[in-house]
């Protein structure tokens, strides 16, 4: 299987914005600490992490097209083809199959919940995440406006992979907590 190194080598390759790279070390770490909890694969998780929006600046973020060019631009490498289907299946939009497996719903729910932890840290005075408090991310959730582009229901597919929300924001939490020196938000 492709290595971590090779795996952030090709992302910084297709990915230029800072912030959408943090946004992949945070799915990264988030599916990480899924997999530990899961009983899955680590590196495997992982790796879906952190190469889940490789083509989303060659196709400009386009919801009809993100996910599309995955298999284009990993067919060189040694990806699983279980990362491939799930980083295909992550955006619901350009999907032509709906999610299906233990991993397509962690990825659609660990990618979406480090925008709605990265929001909710932005709002405390240090904006850290270190200051971060479970509930505070879970009541964050019922409320539509708060980073309202933040896809609600794709964290709830945290259900379908056995955990309720407040375990699941939990672990993403505790995780993105532990690589906090990878975010920085301001």
């Amino acid at each position: 299987m492709i290595s971590r190194d090779q795996a952030l080598q090709i992302l910084e390759t297709h990915v230029k914005n800072p912030k959408m790279i943090m946004h992949c070390l945070a799915s990264e770490v988030v599916m990480r600490a899924l997999a530990r909890r899961l009983g899955q694969d680590e590196d495997m998780w992982g790796i879906a992490g952190l190469l889940h929006d490789i083509d989303v600046e060659i196709t400009h973020a386009d919801p009809n097209k993100h996910g599309t060019l995955v298999r284009e631009l990993l067919s060189n490498y040694d990806v699983p083809k279980e990362v491939l289907e799930a980083i295909s299946r992550h955006n619901e939009v350009s999907s032509v199959t709906p999610r299906q497996t233990m991993l397509d719903h962690a990825l659609a729910a660990g990618e979406t919940i480090t925008g709605l932890i990265f929001a909710t840290a932005l709002v405390y005075p240090d904006k850290k995440i270190s200051s971060v408090k479970p509930s505070s991310v879970v009541k964050r959730m019922k409320e539509k406006h708060f980073a309202a582009s933040v896809k609600r229901e794709n964290i709830m597919e945290c259900e379908l992979i056995g955990l309720s929300i407040q375990e699941f924001t939990e672990i993403a939490l505790e995780a993105m907590k532990k690589e906090e020196y990878l975010f920085q938000l301001v």
